[in-house]
């Protein structure tokens, strides 16, 4: 199903010349994820493969923060009447939603303020870029949940985005990762004043759609796979199949005829 077609209650969604903006919509529960949204975000990021009309999505959150993680007041009340199989169900649920961000072709560029906690750091790690605003604050909260710290994907991202120095800091103590730190260390592309979050993203956006669609495409697919490649001679492998690939797009012809005659490319 495309994007298109879908129709949500917990997100908005603005859909323009190729550029998806979506934006969590629960402002005064700190956009933390209920069920409903959890359902609607699968959706939405599912369907990005059937949606070759989408190339980037810039992700937010409306209000104060960005996402404050699961609505732990909505899972509380049910906890104790579900038996261990379906509580493992829904936890892979849950999951399923980072694995659809990976898995989707176009980029994602997340815009954070405020807090970013639990599956809510988990979005923003998912995410290829990372923008966020000078009180942005982000934590692997289910440490102090009496849980265990790596969930949601977290214990796959920090070590390979930080480090497992850095890793073991965040996830063993449920530490909040300052703005100017997450900088620093290169987690965030950039921090800017909120007044500057909408357009610093749209400037990445615009970078991004300004490659053809199927390089775009390809550049985040061996991104992907090279985090899981065994050396430098399989990554290199994959960069040749895809390089073949985009040779035979109509749009390599297009973007070496304006880089020639000094013009802005008309891809399709």
């Amino acid at each position: 199903m495309s994007v298109s077609n879908l129709t949500f209650e917990t997100l908005n969604l603005h859909v323009s010349d190729g550029l998806a903006e979506l934006t969590l919509n629960r402002p005064d529960a700190f956009n933390a994820m209920n069920r409903k949204m959890v359902v609607e975000l699968r959706e939405f990021f599912g369907a990005l493969n059937h949606s070759p009309d989408i190339r980037v999505v810039v992700l937010a959150g409306a209000g104060r923060h960005f996402c404050a993680g699961l609505d732990i007041k909505e899972s509380a009340g049910s906890d104790q009447a579900m038996t261990v199989s379906s509580q493992l169900d829904r936890q892979r649920h849950f999951a399923e939603l980072y694995l659809a961000m990976r898995r989707c072709p176009q980029p994602i560029i997340s815009k954070i303020q405020g807090a970013a906690s639990g599956g809510g750091f988990a979005l923003a790690l998912a995410s290829d870029v990372r923008i966020l605003t000078p009180n942005a604050k982000l934590n692997a909260a289910f440490i102090k949940l009496g849980l265990s710290g790596c969930d949601m994907g977290l214990s796959y991202f920090l070590p390979r985005l930080l480090g497992i120095g850095i890793a073991s800091e965040l996830l063993l103590t449920g530490r909040f990762l300052t703005a100017e730190r997450a900088e620093r260390l290169g987690l965030a592309s950039t921090v800017v004043s909120p007044e500057l979050l909408d357009s610093e993203a749209l400037g990445f956006a615009s970078d991004m759609l300004a490659a053809t669609p199927l390089g775009l495409r390809l550049t985040k697919d061996v991104l992907n796979q090279t985090m899981e490649c065994a050396g430098l001679e399989a990554v290199m492998a994959l960069e040749d199949r895809n390089q073949m690939l985009a040779l035979q797009d109509e749009n390599f012809r297009e973007g070496m005829a304006a880089f020639l005659e000094k013009r802005a490319p008309r891809y399709v």
